[in-house]
């Protein structure tokens, strides 16, 4: 049985089956006499009770992952949000609901809410309100949790989907790949899959009804294909299929510690993008010339309180520190759009990546900028760290963000605080406006770096979290590569480097042209770091001028793709022939 859905993270796996069906509660509403009331009030308190002690134990089991534990903290603000309890509990004392009841009642008016907004964030929130709701009505009815740490040996996960809490509790190496049927590239089962490294395919849909435990089955997330119960034939090819695979990784994996120079010579920095400090996180900093790009956002988002300076500068000297002489650039606070948090109340817009964030939410937040900028001052005394602002659309978007920067400056020194006076200050180019005048730009700043993810979703007006536009998100469209290539060229002329940071930077098909024009720094998620220099090794000047000038030629972003990804497979098999001749 074969079933079609979305890859999400590449791999192919072939396994048992596990299938991973959750507790679902099945309440109705149901009343209770006056007399019942105070039993049904106290066994809610019990019930929170029980349910903080559950996300506390995860939490202080997740304690050296920060982003999975963030988790359950806002689980748990849920949890306790006296709202939501006072909702609850004047249902049950006013309205005489019976305690699950009143559980299920309020829940899911805020999980219809959060679905019925614009906001592809708040949307996912539904999830989280869900899993609260779950949990407190398991413990309300005494029933069993399940969860998948609970697999015995390593499988294939189906799911109808999976919640964050469901990912918080995977054992990884037990984890052969994920198939849901519902998600896409830019779910919480994707993200978590592609940071794992865990083959996934999304959206297959139907395909819980035809998955059963223990059946062996494929996931071929390279082609998006599911097999169920396959013959011998079947069995044969993905194996074949999944051996060539990973072969092919495991060479890949060799280059990680490789000098990414090209066989005619030239050097190319191979950055990391760094989300956090954890050991886990840095530990890339051995097979990276430095971090392109740190999403100081995440420090934001980690809790119910806006970081300190001090807790800012802790966890930036902490970057700067584990890298040495290399280069740490700092991207300044980046939310808005797809990323908000509880610390700080934004407002609600209708087309909140248009709107009011990143750079602009800062001018309007200038108490959260200095704090960050004076933290960032004061960490650049200990290393290597250049400061970049994102979402710069004009010239005095610059001129004013290197205004405050110069205020913190002043403040910094009249308080005898030691820090880099030349500290190198750069921007994210990412809007089109300034990317078509960067001349004017190379002349104010000491670097830049091409943000392509926006640059891609400005330049083509699409909105990249709606998957009912995603045919229109094209980053291999002709008007891409002219960008960036006057870009480049602008700094080249003004001696200034120029990076890239968005996904096309640990894109190894895109990184051809790039080097020929010039650009020599990119900057990548680990998983991108081994696959990338395999391919700077095998290219030469030459053969990527040859592919940059065929690609000149080109008028459609399939074309343009088509012809990258070939050219990397043509190198890539030159290479082979190479060895092979060695031997």
């Amino acid at each position: 049985m074969v079933f079609k859905g979305i890859p999400v993270s590449e791999g192919i796996a072939i396994g048992k089956a596990f299938v991973y069906a959750p507790f679902k509660p099945k309440i109705g509403e149901r009343f209770i006499s006056a007399e019942e009331v105070p039993a049904h009030t106290a066994r809610f308190d019990m019930t929170l009770k029980k349910a903080r002690a559950e996300l506390a134990a995860l939490q202080e089991k997740l304690a050296e992952d920060p982003d999975k534990a963030g988790i359950f903290e806002a689980h748990e603000d849920i949890l306790t949000d006296i709202a939501l309890v006072d909702e609850i509990l004047e249902l049950i004392n006013d309205k005489h609901y019976a305690g699950e009841s009143a559980i299920e009642t309020v829940y899911e008016k805020y999980e219809n809410m959060f679905a019925e907004m614009d906001d592809d964030l708040m949307k996912e929130r539904c999830a989280d309100f869900n899993d609260v709701k779950t949990r407190l009505l398991r413990l309300w009815i005494g029933a069993a949790g399940k969860n998948l740490s609970e697999m015995e040996e390593p499988s294939v996960i189906f799911a109808h989907d999976l919640f964050p809490s469901d990912t918080a509790t995977l054992d990884r190496n037990k984890a052969l790949a994920i198939v849901t049927e519902t998600g896409g590239n830019t779910s919480h089962s994707a993200i978590i899959a592609r940071s794992y490294g865990i083959p996934a395919i999304l959206g297959v849909s139907g395909v819980m009804g035809a998955a059963a435990d223990g059946i062996i089955a494929v996931a071929d997330a390279v082609e998006g294909t599911v097999v169920l119960r396959p013959d011998a034939g079947e069995f044969t090819r993905y194996r074949e299929k999944q051996d060539a695979y990973d072969r092919d990784r495991k060479e890949t994996l060799k280059y990680l510690g490789v000098r990414p120079v090209t066989l005619d010579g030239l050097r190319i920095e191979v950055c990391l993008n760094l989300g956090s400090v954890s050991d886990e996180d840095l530990a890339a900093a051995e097979f990276t010339d430095g971090v392109g790009l740190f999403r100081s956002e995440f420090l934001f988002m980690s809790g119910k309180e806006l970081p300190s300076e001090n807790q800012q500068f802790q966890v930036y000297k902490k970057a700067v520190e584990a890298y040495g002489s290399r280069q740490v650039i700092l991207r300044t606070l980046d939310i808005g759009g797809d990323k908000k948090f509880e610390s700080m109340e934004l407002p609600e817009e209708d087309n909140p990546f248009l709107g009011c964030r990143a750079l602009r939410l800062c001018f309007e937040k200038t108490d959260v900028f200095k704090t960050q900028l004076r933290a960032a001052l004061r960490a650049s005394a200990f290393g290597n760290l250049a400061l970049m602002f994102p979402m710069v659309g004009s010239m005095e978007d610059l001129y004013r963000a290197k205004a405050f920067l110069e205020e913190c400056r002043v403040e910094l020194r009249g308080e005898g605080c030691a820090f880099n006076e030349k500290m190198p200050v750069g921007i994210m180019i990412e809007i089109p406006a300034i990317a078509l005048m960067p001349d004017l730009v190379a002349a104010e700043v000491d670097f830049a770096s091409i943000g392509t993810n926006d640059l891609c979703q400005y330049l083509m007006a699409v909105d990249r979290l709606n998957p009912d536009v995603a045919m229109y998100y094209q980053n291999y469209h002709p008007a891409m590569f002219w960008l960036i290539n006057h870009t480049a060229e602008a700094f080249t002329k003004a001696g200034k480097p120029l990076s890239i940071c968005g996904e096309m930077g640990g894109d190894p098909a895109a990184l051809i042209p790039f080097i020929a024009m010039g650009i020599k720094k990119f900057s990548m998620s680990a998983s991108c770091v081994a696959p990338v220099k395999r391919l700077i090794t095998r290219l030469t000047m030459e053969e990527a001028g040859h592919v940059l000038g065929r690609l000149r030629m080109m008028n459609t972003a399939p074309e343009i793709e088509g012809y990258l990804k070939s050219s990397m497979k043509r190198l890539l098999k030159e290479e082979a022939v190479c060895i092979q001749s060695e031997r």
